[in-house]
C-alpha cells in the first residue's frame, strides 16, 4: 500500500482539526498535543507541525513560548476584525465574479437562501449561509482570494457556534435577497454595497437577550 504524502496528511489533519474547533468540539485554550495528534492519524510529528502551522494561519490555534499550541480564544474586537476583513475581500471577488454570473448560479443561492430561512439549527443555517457567499463569488475565479475567504468563514462558524450554542431562531435573510435581485437586474455596485453593510454588521448589533443574560451581538451574516 502506497504511504500517503506528508503534506496529504497535514491538509487532512488540520481540516478535521479546524472542523472540531469550529464546532465547539474543541475548546479555546485546550491543548493540542503532537504526540496524541500523531498516534490518532497514524503518522509522525513532521505533518502535524505543518497541520499545526495551517491552523495557526486560520487564526484557529496560537503557539505559545513553554506552552506549546493551544486552542485559539477570540473576543467581540476579533469577531468585528474577522467581519470587516470578510466585507473587504467578498465585495472585491462579487465586483470580479459578476460578470460570469448566470442565472442558474443565481437560482442555486436562492435556493441556498431558502434552505437557510428553513433552517431547524444552526448548523443547517451556517452550511446554506455559506453555500450561498460561496456561489456568488466563486466565479471570480481567484484561488487564493476564495481560499482566504473560506478561512474567514470558517471564523465566523466558530463565532457563530460559540454564540448560539443554547438554541436556534429561524430568519429571514432579506439582505440575501436583495444581492440576488440587484444581480439579477445588473446592478452590480447596490449589490456591493448590500454585501459590504450585511457582512459588516457582524459583531456591530445587540441582539435580544433575556433579563439577566449577559450582552450579545448578531453574529450571523
Amino acid at each position: 500500500m502506497a504511504k500517503e504524502p506528508e503534506d496529504t496528511i497535514a491538509s487532512r489533519i488540520s481540516r478535521i482539526l479546524a472542523e472540531r474547533i469550529v464546532h465547539g468540539e474543541l475548546a479555546a485554550g485546550v491543548r493540542l498535543r503532537q504526540d496524541h495528534i500523531a498516534e490518532e492519524f497514524g503518522t509522525s510529528h513532521v505533518p502535524v507541525r505543518e497541520a499545526f502551522r495551517r491552523l495557526e494561519a486560520q487564526g484557529l490555534a496560537i503557539s505559545e513560548p513553554r506552552r506549546g499550541v493551544r486552542v485559539a480564544s477570540f473576543d467581540l474586537e476579533e469577531v468585528r476584525e474577522v467581519a470587516e476583513m470578510r466585507a473587504a475581500l467578498e465585495v472585491l471577488a462579487l465586483r470580479h465574479a459578476a460578470k460570469h454570473l448566470t442565472s442558474a448560479i443565481l437560482d442555486a443561492a436562492e435556493q441556498a437562501t431558502r434552505d437557510g430561512d428553513a433552517a431547524a439549527d444552526v448548523h443547517a443555517w451556517e452550511e446554506a449561509n455559506r453555500r450561498f457567499h460561496r456561489l456568488i463569488l466563486a466565479p471570480c475565479n481567484m484561488n487564493r482570494l476564495l481560499a482566504a475567504i473560506d478561512d474567514l468563514h470558517a471564523a465566523s462558524a466558530r463565532f457563530l457556534y460559540s454564540a448560539w450554542r443554547s438554541g436556534w431562531e429561524k430568519r429571514t435573510d432579506h439582505d440575501h435577497r436583495a444581492i440576488l435581485l440587484a444581480l439579477r437586474q445588473g446592478r452590480i455596485d447596490e449589490a456591493a454595497v448590500i454585501l459590504q453593510k450585511h457582512v459588516q454588521w457582524i459583531g456591530r448589533s445587540p441582539s435580544a437577550r433575556k433579563p439577566g443574560e449577559p450582552e450579545a451581538f448578531a453574529i450571523v451574516g
